[in-house]
């Protein structure tokens, strides 16, 4: 780890109670004016102001006690490294209420930070920019000076002075809109005083926006604001967040607490979206769906995005962490509960299962690394924050909230958190009080289970034998930290609370038996459990731990995913350990190509989606190897049975998830080379782009990267021809991320550069360069060259934020030798980037380790498999 810098928080000598703001945007300068005029309580007479304040410029501040003279601050002392400003005054301020009034100037930067400008183009083809925010975590003293810590709240009043034919919002409605006395073309738009809320929440937008509208049953206001003309595409969102903010309101028991909320779709942004109080701001990609050309995933994932924001409504804006150690319990709640949200709105998405594979295996990947971190990381200076704002926060957090609202049962669970939202309601809160909420409700130890595995970093492993005695199972399970580098050989024994849950081949979809494991070893017995019933670990995979079985008990289950009787969750999370233990060398990779081929007649999308993940990963690793070409048989055949069920056409009553299914499939065999696949993705894409039969959007990801996989450069400028004429973002994005697939170096030459260019919006550079480094061996290694190269321009683009992070991992995680391994190290020792570089160099010395090992077995498994030639 580098040496953490030293930091201290704000003095607490003086508090804002309420902040006046005025701001006045130039899209044309990019530069904003500004008047502060905040009602402030000095604690301890003092003779100077210390706030956050971050590229502005201060031109004049004074002081005044309440009811008394104005004293003018003599001096601005600007500590830039720390992000504060120390305002002197010639006189000391007593105690007592006073108001604070600072005149300042700032930059709409380009960063997605602070207040920045965000480029758009209007119909006519003109170029134009929006002024918007992005406060969370540190970024509102960009925009105004602040005490811009989470746990100083205030409340605000906010105004605008714009453009009159522009759209100016902000957390709360509007109050009024009058001309502005200088200038006959602005007005001053003033907005309702917020509730008591942090800075980090604050937001404002200016710019050209159509909008759709509707009340949700308790009378909120609710509006998605979209770019002018495609009202049309904000209406998927806005009935998912009318039928949202009821949901919650009764989840939690405590009514939303604003008149309005408004939902919109940002041009350039950085994040997926983020949940200012009332006013919350999306990727196009996150917000958007045009019924006629997005496909089933975007549907998907924009309910999960709105859902996410919404639950921060209450758990976050209205209960907030005290600071930025408690990251993880905001994050990890929301991103367990939107999942709870898209089940209610949505039952058939079934999408917890597909929580299993996106967050749950996902978390332990990360986790089982020697440079994961614990759920909660104690952060001091803010630089640190960007470094958690990680799989671990999000998707391990999210996964260990599921498995606690398991273990305590939903009735508690939904108690607890009244308790704790009615408690600290516009005030701050620690994890350690929403334990205590929920011990209150359930009268389960929950702070002692939840401490051990939030307070230390991975998981365990948990291996298990069965003895028969008579009519009984006795199971005897044993604790172990799971490591991705092989079994555990440190010297303390970390232990895990861990609640277990126990199946048998009598009732496959409930647990016989529930313990919580609190020590190392522990023996269980199963009554009445015949000799050949099979017993599963885990129902339903939401404990968060590995099963390790005896090869006997192993034996026993493969059946069960072959006929089905095991449900699909559990089929995937048993394949999900299995592959992970070959992965750390615990087992054979052989053991679970084996384990794969009983899959021939799996019918859930889910389960395949895992399954594909990870043979994608193996295939990633083989492509090192003189055999990659039999993987991609073996590929085939898995694949081919389900493709020729399924089929290209979508069959009469089929859902969501089929669409999902046959996406996956048929882009799986198309890579794969399966000729049949081929063949009829060059022919659908051919009559898609003369405009003869336009492809469903569901097919166009499969189709799309099939014909580049095994196209030249005339299928790159098509596809760069549909990317120039596309208007929809989200087909934008679909064909920026399967240009990667293409084979030959000079073409990927021509992709790499075209991510860089002024067609991709800036935050969707890394998923360009990131579809190069994992469509092939020259892809990696072009894409890393590349990033290599552009270091400059790619770091300052990103400032260092968790976008950096993701473009890293994507480049150089596939890489499986030692003298990469070695050059990675040594490019970011010279290149700083803290939040990725620890997971990086780690991740290629396992790839090596696990190719050194199981390559020779899995090349003869794959050869024996096809036979004589």
């Amino acid at each position: 780890m580098p040496e953490k810098r030293p930091f201290e928080r704000l003095p607490a000598d003086v508090s804002p109670i309420n902040y006046g703001l005025c701001l006045k945007p130039d899209l044309i300068d990019f530069t904003f004016e500004g008047k502060l005029e905040a009602a402030v309580q000095v604690k301890n007479a003092t003779n100077q102001i210390v706030m956050n304040c971050a590229d502005i410029d201060i031109i004049t501040a004074s002081y005044a006690p309440e009811g008394d003279e104005e004293i003018h601050a003599t001096g601005f002392n600007y500590q830039n490294e720390d992000e504060k400003v120390t305002l002197s005054f010639p006189s000391t301020l007593q105690k007592g209420p006073g108001t604070l009034k600072i005149d300042f100037v700032g930059e709409l930067n380009d960063k997605m930070k602070g207040f920045y400008r965000s480029k758009y183009s209007t119909a006519s083809g003109d170029t134009r920019y929006a002024a918007v925010t992005q406060f969370e975590a540190t970024d509102a003293r960009r925009a105004f000076p602040c005490w811009d810590e989470p746990a100083i709240k205030a409340t605000f009043d906010i105004s605008l002075v714009v453009p009159k034919d522009r759209v100016a919002l902000s957390n709360m409605n509007v109050l009024e809109r009058r001309p502005y006395p200088d200038d006959d073309s602005l007005v001053e738009v003033k907005f309702a005083r917020s509730p008591v809320m942090s800075t980090y929440l604050v937001a404002f937008v200016v710019g050209e926006y159509d909008f759709v509208e509707a009340r949700s049953q308790d009378g909120v206001l609710v509006r998605v604001y979209t770019p002018l003309g495609k009202a049309e595409q904000g209406k998927f969102a806005l009935e998912v967040a009318a039928k949202t903010l009821p949901f919650y309101k009764d989840y939690f028991n405590v009514p939303y607490p604003l008149p309005k909320i408004d939902l919109i779709a940002i041009a350039d942004f950085a994040a997926g979206a983020m949940e200012n109080w009332g006013l919350v701001t999306y990727r196009e990609t996150a917000l958007l769906i045009d019924p006629k050309n997005s496909c089933s995933s975007s549907r998907q994932w924009v309910a999960l995005v709105v859902g996410h924001e919404l639950a921060h409504q209450w758990f976050g804006n209205l209960v907030t962490m005290e600071w930025w150690t408690h990251l993880w319990l905001n994050e990890g709640f929301a991103s367990w509960i939107e999942y709870l949200c898209v089940d209610h709105c949505f039952p058939e998405f079934a999408i917890w299962s597909q929580f299993v594979s996106a967050d749950y295996s996902r978390a332990q990947e990360l986790d089982a690394l020697a440079s994961s971190h614990p759920i909660e990381v104690s952060v001091g200076h803010p630089s640190e924050v960007d470094e958690i704002f990680d799989a671990i926060s999000y998707s391990k957090g999210a996964s260990v909230i599921r498995m606690l609202h398991e273990y305590i049962g939903d009735e508690d669970f939904r108690k607890g958190m009244n308790l704790y939202l009615t408690k600290f309601q516009h005030k701050n809160a620690s994890t350690e009080d929403l334990w205590e909420s929920l011990e209150r409700a359930s009268g389960k130890p929950i702070a002692a289970v939840m401490g051990t595995w939030t307070k230390q970093m991975g998981f365990p492993l948990i291996s298990v034998q069965a003895e028969q005695q008579e009519d009984d199972k006795v199971l005897k399970l044993v604790q172990k930290k799971f490591c991705a580098s092989g079994p555990y050989t440190g010297d303390d024994f970390p232990t895990w609370m861990v609640p277990i849950s126990i199946c048998t081949s009598e009732d496959p979809g409930s647990p016989k038996i529930q313990v919580l494991m609190d020590k190392a070893e522990l023996t269980v017995v199963l009554k009445d459990t015949k000799p050949e019933h099979w017993v599963k670990l885990n129902v339903g995979t939401v404990g968060f731990y590995r099963t390790q079985y005896s090869p006997a008990m192993l034996q026993s289950l493969i059946p069960a995913i072959r006929d089905l009787s095991l449900p699909p969750v559990d089929r995937l999370g048993l394949q999900n350990d299995l592959f992970s233990l070959a992965r750390a060398g615990i087992i054979s990779t052989v053991e679970v190509l084996k384990v794969m081929e009983a899959f021939v007649n799996e019918p859930n999308y889910t389960v395949w989606s895992d399954l594909s993940c990870n043979l994608g990963i193996l295939g990633t690793l083989l492509s090192h190897t003189d055999f990659h070409e039999d993987m991609q048989a073996f590929v085939r055949d898995v694949f081919s049975p389900i493709g020729d069920r399924l089929g290209w056409d979508p069959k009469p009553g089929e859902g969501h998830l089929d669409a999902l299914l046959r996406g996956l499939v048929l882009g799986k065999l198309g890579k794969a080379g399966h000729k049949g696949t081929l063949e009829e993705a060059r022919r659908r894409f051919r009559d898609h782009v003369e405009g003869k039969q336009i492809l469903p959007a569901d097919l166009r990801s499969p189709v799309y990267v099939t014909v580049l996989k095994h196209g030249d450069s005339s299928t790159l400028d098509t596809m760069l021809k549909l990317h120039r004429q596309a208007d929809l973002q989200e087909e934008r994005n679909r064909i920026e991320r399967a240009l990667g697939a293409l084979g030959q170096p000079e073409l990927l030459h021509r992709v790499l550069g075209f991510a860089l260019s002024e067609e991709v919006r800036p935050q969707d550079t890394v998923s360009v360069i990131g579809g190069v480094a994992g469509g092939s061996k020259q892809g990696r290694k072009a894409a890393w060259k590349f990033v290599r190269d552009n270091w400059e321009e790619l770091y300052n683009r990103y400032q260092g934020g968790f976008l950096i992070s993701r473009l890293i991992k994507l480049t150089v995680d596939g890489f499986a030798n030692d003298k990469m391994a070695a050059e990675v190290k040594a490019f970011f020792e010279s290149h700083p980037a803290p939040s990725a570089e620890r997971t990086v160099c780690e991740n290629i010395l396992l790839n090596c380790a696990w190719l050194r090992r199981d390559s020779d077995c899995i090349q003869r498994f794959l050869r024996q498999r096809r036979g004589p030639e």
